[in-house]
């Protein structure tokens, strides 16, 4: 399995591929070139070229020619299907978050 270190966390603990593919998604909300996606990410340029072409084969990302003034750029955007995605992974990880003290 893939896993890069986790930069923040406390423990220095790796992170596993859903935590990746979720700050892909969430950085790619509003469409993102892949430069940013990959520093936002923290990502390797390999391990970047690994996970967006399969965002974009099982539809979670969609790739999409913006023009910019003299230029096109390419950027990455989440789709609906991968908002849902989002949804759900941030459902299962409030189950698994012990129970706050009240």
């Amino acid at each position: 399995m893939n896993t890069t270190l986790y930069e923040g966390e406390e423990d220095g603990r790796r992170r596993d591929r859903h935590e990746i593919i979720v700050e892909i998604l969430k950085t790619a909300m509003n469409g993102k070139v892949k430069t940013h996606i990959m520093y936002k990410a923290r990502l390797s340029y390999a391990q970047l070229n690994e996970y967006l072409p399969r965002l974009v084969e099982k539809g979670f990302l969609e790739n999409q020619t913006v023009k910019r003034k003299r230029h096109d750029k390419k950027v990455f955007k989440t789709t609906l299907k991968g908002v849902k995605l989002l949804e759900n992974f941030e459902s299962i990880n409030n189950l698994w978050m012990p129970a706050e003290d009240t």
